[in-house]
């Protein structure tokens, strides 16, 4: 198996040959040449009139001045609550196992703080410390990763937008995603 570095090494013989080759193959002319920079190679003339096979020319980079540079790819911003709730979708099917809190099984609370984990965020391992921990949130301000608490905060899930939540609920049944108002809402909140 080629290593990187000689893949590399390879690649700077190939094209410090093709340009000498070059310069040795054109009759003398007017003292005009270009020069090519390969870095970690160094700097060459390559005599006007000289064209580099493409697959040559690919391996040399844009001098300075001849084309700008391509613009640095920014990736999306991603919310902690919206990392969260994609950690707790990605948990659908799994069982409910009461005081689990996975990675392969899950109650409640385990399933909302295992996601935040996800998320880098640190959240109360309880339904109550939840229901009473981060930013109070108004139902109908949610936003994915908000946790709701039910049952007079018995019970916590995650929304996940679209007027629904992720949650453990019990052992008869998986991690799933349920309408928001399937279960008496007691609360909301942000972390």
């Amino acid at each position: 198996m080629v290593s990187q570095n000689n893949k590399r090494t390879v690649r700077r013989a190939l094209v410090a040959g093709a340009i000498a080759l070059g310069a040795v193959t054109v009759s003398a002319g007017p003292a005009m040449a270009d020069t090519v920079t390969i870095p970690g190679v160094g700097s060459f003339d390559l005599p006007a009139g000289v064209t580099l096979p493409p697959e040559v020319a690919n391996l040399i980079p844009q001098q300075a001045g001849t084309a700008p540079a391509p613009a640095a790819f920014t990736a999306p911003y991603t919310s902690v609550g919206q990392r969260a709730a994609d950690a707790a979708q990605s948990k659908i099917g799994s069982p409910y196992v009461y005081g689990a809190a996975g990675p392969n099984s899950f109650d409640c609370s385990g399933l909302v703080q295992w996601a935040y984990q996800q998320a880098g965020l640190n959240v109360p391992r309880t339904s109550y410390d939840q229901a009473s921990a981060g930013q109070a949130v108004n139902i109908s301000d949610l936003m994915p990763g908000d946790v709701v608490s039910f049952y007079g905060g018995s019970h916590t899930g995650i929304y996940v937008g679209g007027g629904n939540i992720v949650h453990a609920s019990t052992s008869s049944q998986p991690v799933k995603i349920a309408p928001l108002d399937s279960m008496p809402v007691d609360g909301a909140r942000r972390f």
